[in-house]
């Protein structure tokens, strides 16, 4: 070999200051410069040591080998085969070891290449007697057949059946119905990730890995399905070498070695069978582990745990073969003992099985105790003692069957007319009142309830389960034997009477209410007095957000440049406060649009807002006899008082009057409404336009139900009758 001459300072690897060998080296040279610690540190490598591993195994096809290294290769055949079924039977599911195809076809391979290298040695070396071919092949010819070729052959046979037709070929059954299967199930769990990524029930990261998951297990019983052939392939080969290694054997020993046909007979035999068993055990170990790899698709864990947890599961199983086993073993020529040894054993199994059984079950049980147990009440945090409720009836225990007690049907109708009251309520003006909670307070009297707006009290009355309200229309007293009461909205005499008079009540034309058909009008009436109130920011900004792209786009022109949002809430609230229905919110909005140019006064963007709902004005108070809007018109008299009594400058002005004159002022308006209701009409109080609101600010104080109205806002279509004049 040439010797190479270093060209600078060394490095670790052995060549020149390049980090390469020299060129005049050659490869020899290169390899020569390898330290033994270097090429194990190579070998090492996954990669390389697959791969030098499989160029032996091929070496071997080729080569001889002295019987030393054949021994030393079939243990490593042996061990291999016995660490991959260990391996299979502790794996916790298949694609653990979804190599397994791959060892399959390393170790098939191994043994093939024994086989020639083994039948080199018997047909060179048979001749010389029983260890020709290693102490390996010898011990199993003189252990396994006791020396008898004939007890060997059908060994042998029988390993060969039983690894062909029945491990191999039900392993490769197996494999291949579960690879059908799992390619048939593929869309369907595909389609399973997919709606459970869209479901939020898993993340981007576990649906790529369950993905991962399912194509390695299609490949994998794929690869499964064609592995099998590996080891029908082996144990067909095996048969063949086995059958050639004798008449080859035969031929050689006659022929060559001037033995006699029974002698080469014998020797060659005993030799060839030794080495079919020494080759056909780790197959069958091997096809044994692929048999419990392909099968174990449906177990989760180590086969050992899952097989000792589903046989002690059910007792009684264990039960009956002790049983069994006791009266096999008085059958008459039966070995006793065995028997009886058996089923003590499967009793004591029985027995331990059931009482784990029991405990289980009473630590399930325990578990569940615990976790449906209620936990200690916690004190609630002082935060949900500032919360309120914006609306609220509380009742008298004795009212709390109308709402949750036995009479369905009542219970029914309260709920529903609750409901509809709602409706009512958008439908008239326009807000989305809010829920309405209903609870118990043992502080009321049994038959009182109490409606509450904002936790403070707005409304209060009695109810009287399965009795009826009796009103008399003309106002005057009911005469029927009941109890004697104000009715609760608008103060009327009113009379609870039995059920049994309602007829009689209907027929003296009474008007007859239920008491959840009180308890509604009531609660009616108080939310339309306390409207304003309810209507939130969060409410307008939820109106302003339904509206249509158009008046959407007007809400962006004005908002917040010209007016806030809760400019917007009380321009609202002061046409809510006098129940001036907001439903025409786009109406609305573009007279806030024209109003905000002159002022920023809510209330007097209010008053310019009113115009513009002039006709809805009119036909919410027309008669319902006669189609005309009655009124009551203020004097010029009354004018000019209100007018010389405004005191201040913009939207800082007060009504300075004196209290004589408003005292006045309040006894005439006081019997003019009470005249025109005589006459059976509801007018409304005209003015000018300028004393509209002080006029209004001081009738709201004694008829709260009087509208008051400007001239701006009589329509010009509207047909109007005057009734009379203050």
């Amino acid at each position: 070999m040439a010797q190479i001459e270093p060209t600078g300072p060394q490095d670790p690897s052995g060549g020149g200051g390049t980090g390469r060998p020299s060129a005049g080296g050659g490869l020899f040279g290169s390899i020569s410069n390898i330290s033994a610690q270097g090429l194990w540190q190579t070998i090492k490598q996954g990669d390389i040591g697959l791969a030098l591993g499989v160029m032996v195994i091929l070496v071997m096809l080729i080569m001889p080998m002295p019987a030393v290294m054949l021994d030393l290769f079939l243990a490593v055949s042996i061990i291999f085969s016995v660490m991959v079924l260990m391996t299979g039977l502790f794996i916790q599911k298949p694609l653990e070891f979804s190599s397994f195809p791959t060892v399959l076809l390393i170790a098939t391979m191994l043994r093939l290449a024994l086989n020639l290298a083994s039948t080199r040695l018997i047909l060179a070396n048979g001749h010389e007697g029983p260890d020709a071919a290693g102490n390996v092949i010898a011990a199993f010819g003189s252990f396994v057949m006791s020396g008898n070729f004939v007890i060997g052959i059908i060994v042998f046979a029988i390993l060969v059946i039983v690894n062909f037709i029945v491990i191999t070929k039900g392993s490769g059954r197996i494999a291949e119905v579960a690879a059908r299967f799992t390619l048939d199930a593929m869309p369907g769990k595909q389609m399973a990730i997919d709606a459970d990524l869209s479901a939020g029930l898993i993340d981007e990261d576990e649906a790529r890995t369950r993905r991962k998951e399912l194509e390695q297990e299609s490949t994998f019983f794929g690869a499964m399905d064609g592995a099998s052939k590996f080891v029908r392939g082996d144990a067909i080969a095996g048969l063949m070498i086995t059958f050639i290694n004798v008449i080859g054997g035969i031929v050689i020993g006659v022929m060559q070695k001037n033995l006699s046909f029974g002698e080469a007979l014998e020797v060659y035999t005993l030799l060839t069978i030794g080495d079919g068993l020494v080759s056909q055990i780790p197959a069958l170990i091997v096809s044994t582990a692929a048999g419990i790899l392909v099968s174990k698709s449906g177990l989760q864990g180590a086969a050992d745990k899952e097989l000792v947890k589903q046989f002690s599961g059910y007792p009684k199983a264990l039960g009956m073969s002790a049983f069994v086993m006791v009266v096999l073993s008085f059958l008459p020529g039966m070995p006793m003992l065995p028997f009886l040894a058996l089923a003590g054993l499967a009793g004591y199994m029985a027995r331990r099985a059931s009482q784990t059984k029991v405990e289980e079950e009473a630590r399930v049980i325990a578990e569940k105790a615990v976790a449906e147990a209620p936990e200690p009440p916690k004190e609630p945090p002082i935060a949900e003692s500032l919360k309120m409720d914006e609306l609220k009836i509380e009742l008298g225990y004795a009212l709390l069957p109308i709402i949750n007690g036995r009479n369905k049907d009542e219970t029914d109708q309260v709920t529903e007319q609750i409901k509809a009251l709602r409706r009512q309520v958008a439908a008239d003006m326009g807000v989305i009142m809010p829920s309405v909670r209903i609870l118990d307070n043992i502080q009321l009297q049994p038959n009182d309830y109490s409606i509450k707006v904002k936790e403070v009290e707005a409304g209060m009355g009695s109810l009287y389960p399965e009795h009826f309200m009796v009103m008399d229309p003309r106002g005057g007293q009911v005469r029927l034997p009941g109890t004697h009461t104000t009715e609760p909205t608008f103060g009327l005499p009113a009379t609870w009477i039995e059920g049994k008079h309602r007829e009689e009540a209907t027929l003296l034309g009474y008007t007859v209410v239920d008491p959840a058909t009180v308890l509604s009008t009531h609660l009616t009436e108080t939310i339309k007095n306390h409207i304003a109130e309810l209507l939130s920011y969060a409410n307008v900004k939820t109106l302003l957000k339904e509206l249509n792209d158009e008046q959407a786009k007007l809400v962006e022109d004005i908002v917040p440049t010209q007016i806030s949002i809760s400019g917007i809430q009380r321009v609202l609230q002061a046409l809510l406060q006098e129940r001036i229905s907001v439903r025409d919110l786009g109406t609305i909005l573009e007279g806030v649009a024209e109003a905000v140019g002159t002022t920023r006064n809510p209330n007097m963007i209010a008053e310019h807002v009113r115009t513009r709902l002039a006709r809805q004005i009119c036909a919410s108070h027309l008669s319902p006899a006669g189609g005309y809007l009655p009124l009551i018109s203020l004097s010029p008299q009354w004018e000019s008082a209100f007018m010389e009594s405004i005191v201040g400058d913009g939207d800082d002005k007060q009504l300075a009057m004196a209290p004589s004159k408003l005292q006045e002022f309040v006894q005439k308006v006081r019997d003019a409404f009470e005249q025109a209701g005589a006459a059976g009409e509801v007018p409304v109080l005209l003015c000018s336009a300028q004393t509209r609101p002080f006029v209004r600010s001081i009738v709201e104080r004694f008829r709260a139900q009087t509208f008051v109205m400007s001239q701006n806002e009589v329509h010009p279509r509207v047909r109007l009758k005057t009734i009379s004049s203050i």
